[in-house]
């Protein structure tokens, strides 16, 4: 097993992507996950407001993840092979109803709190997730943590209230510190938690139910799901029956928009790709390197400043997942099917 330091080598370079394929699942992988914020950012007003639906958005971008999930089980399967995997598997398609919630506010939410933060913030601020599934995972499932896991996950976690810190001068001679928690904030944490309980509940709670349902079915179920808990959050808004009219289709075929539901659907469908074909470790490395390429995107796209308290957390919060990723918590329940895997759309 390559040591930490020869993850630089060719060799080991080769182990990481055996073919184009597995590099260029990983770099779109980060693409994807990029621009989703960048897009988002770039159709708010000065007000850091939407001029669309933006459930509707999440609910289309839905739809578009259950088309490619049909047309990718359709590769393998006829159409009426797929009716009878659905069919024998109704009670699965309900389990799913939980975590399709859970990430059906985490999409949501993404929107509300890409109003409010910038997307390097935003992203940073999200890889509390990896703390919260180490606590769960300690707490729940007796995965014991060792002292490295521990140390990475403070690490991550004062990273992340680096990033809360603000410089403010309140005169020519002097200055303060102050660290923002606000309502923002625990919104953050909520869509930290979603995800989190949501892979939690995909990996242990449906690995039994669904463990002989294909994994494009599973995930037709998955996205099925989300679209129906996109209507109710609709209706509980108030809001279904403008979602779908004219002005309201209107503002959101433009290409910007437009683009954020095809990257989105994109998303999901290579997450899904990305851990058959992958392995975590690497996720955790693409997270590190979201964030520097947001950072770097955002200063030359939108002149967002990376300040002193930006800067440090980036290091702070990359070197932790770095360091967690070699010696991550063991959440991969004993399986002699290597093709089915945990559902983790977003």
């Amino acid at each position: 097993m390559p040591s930490s330091r020869g993850i630089g080598s060719i060799s080991d370079l080769k182990n990481l992507f055996p073919t184009k394929t597995h590099f260029l699942i990983f770099v779109g992988y980060m693409a994807l996950f990029i621009s989703q914020g960048i897009l988002v950012t770039a159709t708010k007003d000065k007000n850091n407001q939407y001029s669309y639906n933006t459930v509707t958005v999440v609910l289309l971008a839905e739809f578009v993840k259950l088309i490619i999930a049909v047309g990718l089980q359709l590769q393998t399967s006829t159409f009426g092979e797929f009716l009878q995997h659905v069919r024998s598997n109704v009670k699965v398609l309900v389990l799913y109803v939980v975590p399709s919630f859970m990430y059906c506010l985490y999409n949501n939410l993404a929107f509300v709190n890409l109003a409010n933060y910038d997307p390097t913030t935003y992203f940073l601020l999200l890889q509390f997730r990896v703390v919260v599934t180490g606590v769960i995972f300690q707490i729940l499932f007796s995965k014991k943590l060792s002292g490295l896991q521990w140390v990475s996950l403070l690490l991550l976690t004062s990273g992340c209230i680096v990033k809360q810190i603000k410089y403010e001068d309140l005169t020519a001679g002097s200055s303060s510190f102050s660290i923002q928690f606000d309502i923002h904030l625990l919104l953050i944490l909520v869509q930290v938690f979603c995800s989190c309980f949501a892979g939690v509940y995909n990996e242990y709670l449906l690995k039994g139910k669904g463990g002989d349902v294909p994994f494009m079915v599973q995930n037709f179920f998955m996205y099925l799901d989300s679209v129906l808990c996109n209507f109710a959050v609709l209706w509980y808004n108030g809001t279904l029956s403008e979602a779908f009219t004219a002005e309201s289709l209107s503002s959101i075929a433009r290409g910007k928009v437009l683009a954020i539901i095809f990257n989105n659907a994109g998303i999901g469908i290579t997450t899904a790709l990305f851990l058959k074909q992958l392995n975590s470790i690497l996720k955790t490395f693409a997270s590190a390197l979201e964030i520097m390429f947001t950072a770097l995107l955002c200063w030359i796209i939108f002149g967002i400043p990376v300040d002193i308290f930006t800067f440090v957390a980036i290091a702070i919060v990359s070197y932790a997942v770095i360091l967690y990723a070699h010696n991550p918590v063991d959440n991969t329940p004993k399986s002699t099917d290597g093709n089915q895997k945990s559902n983790t759309s977003v």
